[in-house]
């Protein structure tokens, strides 16, 4: 993995971002969604912070929120963005990631990049002149835990000192969600299974810069008296849904006797989409602690702000 220090403000890990760089942007987004209350969803914000800039959007996975809120991130801001499908590029096929990023970089101000791997954004990153942004990848999730940040704070204030649940498959949105305690100052603990832990090269970066983490295969214990409660789908997409591995998951379904261990307040995240019956039930995704909605609706906001960070608006 590079550890070049790069001129361009990158968005492709939180780890890698000072924790007051992910406080400003995080208060931005929220002056920022306050600031819109009223106005029809199309309307640009006052001043048009991103007017003349362009996005490139490039998806070598599919998406629903990733793809909406990005581009109405661009719109909101007074921008322009390119939607591009890996399938029909040169990407990482009949021409290297470098030289794509080379040519990318002359055309657009930005590139989001939905990738299979970590290593084709770290690439990108490393050859291209301008901004890259990671909207996902087999290793991290970072945009996503910036609007489940938002969403916490929104309802429980500031997430510092908060206890966090983690349930399920210790997978890229829980690397991002362990980052986060460390950037953010919260205690989290992870309920995953032997075999799906989360990987120890981010469980020893977090050790090392003393992170509240806890990692136990007893899903109750996770979960207890934590304020928040996370999940994720268990196969991620693409991936298998043969052999043990929903099996050795079904303790960890998250269902209202999981829920009731833990604080009376907590709230229910799942970034969606969502395995209806699978990691979660019905009664717990649709019920009073869930914010999953006002979750998804924050990519947006939290994206315009990571937005204008890496262009330098703020």
């Amino acid at each position: 993995m590079s550890t070049a220090v790069s001129k361009y403000n990158h968005f492709l890990d939180l780890k890698d971002i000072p924790s007051e760089t992910l406080r400003q942007i995080l208060d931005t987004a929220r002056r920022w969604k306050e600031a819109r209350k009223g106005l029809p969803k199309g309307a640009v914000d006052e001043g048009a912070p991103l007017a003349g800039r362009t996005l490139a959007m490039v998806f070598e996975k599919s998406s629903t929120r990733t793809r909406i809120s990005f581009e109405m991130a661009m719109h909101q801001l007074g921008g322009s963005s390119i939607i591009l499908q890996g399938s029909s590029m040169q990407l990482g096929r009949g021409e290297t990631i470098a030289d794509t990023a080379r040519v990318m970089s002359r055309y657009v101000d930005a590139i989001m990049l939905r990738a299979n791997t970590h290593a084709a954004i770290e690439e990108l990153a490393n050859e291209g002149s301008v901004p890259v942004i990671n909207a996902l990848t087999d290793r991290s999730h970072p945009c996503q835990l910036m609007a489940d940040i938002l969403t916490i704070e929104e309802h429980l204030g500031s997430i510092k000192g908060k206890k966090i649940a983690w349930v399920g498959d210790g997978n890229n949105v829980a690397t991002s969600l362990i980052e986060a305690a460390v950037k953010f100052d919260f205690s989290l603990t992870l309920g995953c299974p032997d075999g799906l832990r989360p990987d120890v090269d981010v469980l020893n970066w977090a050790e090392g810069l003393g992170g509240d983490i806890t990692v136990t295969g007893d899903p109750d214990a996770a979960v207890r008296s934590a304020n928040a409660v996370f999940t994720d789908t268990w196969i991620s997409m693409g991936d298998d849904r043969t052999g043990t591995k929903l099996k050795a998951l079904e303790p960890f379904q998250v269902n209202d006797v999981l829920m009731a261990k833990a604080a009376d307040d907590a709230l229910f995240l799942h970034c969606l989409p969502a395995h209806r019956g699978e990691e979660v039930t019905n009664s717990v995704i649709d019920g009073p602690q869930s914010v999953v909605w006002d979750e998804a609706e924050n990519r947006l906001h939290a994206q315009k702000a990571v937005l204008a960070w890496c262009l330098g608006v703020i």
